[in-house]
């Protein structure tokens, strides 16, 4: 138990002396200059609610085609268990499973890529 609490009491120390290197290196960096913000022009921000607004729309969009994604997943899904139940050969069974490979390689195809963020000027 005795060395228990050795142990302890160094391990208490080692992060004390580690949190005191890193507290000094956050004051360095303190001290460095601050840059000022910039006003922008009335053309500058006017591109960059606009290109907000476009990626606001993208990213919409993005969202409506997971969404519908999803609900033909579903169904073909649910259209695969019925053929395959009702597949009497090895063939058919193949066959509705390529179906539903197909339709979720194209449902995965018509999602459209993610927008990326605007950039402030």
């Amino acid at each position: 138990m005795n060395k228990v609490i050795k142990g302890g009491a160094v391990f208490t120390a080692a992060i004390a002396i580690s949190l005191s290197g890193t507290t000094a290196s956050f004051a360095a960096e303190a001290s460095t200059p601050v840059v000022k913000k910039v006003a922008f022009t009335a053309e500058q921000k006017a591109a960059f609610q606009a290109a907000k607004a476009q990626f606001q729309a993208s990213r919409e969009a993005r969202q409506a085609a997971i969404a519908t994604a999803k609900a033909t997943i579903a169904t073909a899904k649910s259209n695969f268990d019925a053929a395959k139940a009702a597949a009497t050969t090895k063939e058919a069974r193949q066959a509705a499973r390529a179906a539903l490979k197909a339709a979720v390689a194209a449902a995965i195809a018509s999602v459209p890529a993610k927008p990326t963020k605007p950039v402030r000027p």
